[in-house]
């Protein structure tokens, strides 16, 4: 199980996540490329919380296939193209991950490869067998 580390020398995490997440010895690890709300048949929902849930859903297959869960995710780097996507990737986020939360980062940028993506969404993940 992995062990947060949230100092009352610094300030409190914003949101659910750590500060920082230890990985006991021996543990499998999953780096998953970032994945966007893109369906399976290739369409694109057009408002951010279904772009949030699609991207999670794209997460969540990857990591049952490789035996894990979300429960298993240790590091979440997010982006997003707008700050009103901001609200929509934390709330999705929140219903998605497990205890404890994991680090998180979320960066603003411009744009992703496609004008119509709003978020991507890139985790790591590690299992203690």
């Amino acid at each position: 199980m992995p062990i947060a580390h949230n100092p009352s020398t610094i300030a409190p995490p914003f949101g659910r996540y750590s500060h920082g997440i230890e990985v006991g010895p021996n543990a499998r690890w999953l780096v998953v490329a970032g994945q966007v709300g893109v369906a399976p048949d290739g369409t694109t929902p057009e408002d951010p919380i279904g772009q949030n849930r699609q991207a999670w859903a794209n997460l969540t297959a990857i990591l049952e296939e490789a035996g894990m869960s979300r429960d298993d995710i240790v590091r979440i780097n997010a982006y997003v193209t707008s700050t009103e996507g901001v609200a929509a990737f934390r709330d999705v986020r929140n219903e998605m991950v497990g205890d404890p939360p994991p680090a998180s980062t979320l960066l603003v940028v411009q744009a992703l490869a496609a004008p119509t993506w709003g978020v991507e969404i890139e985790v790591i993940a590690a299992k203690e067998d």
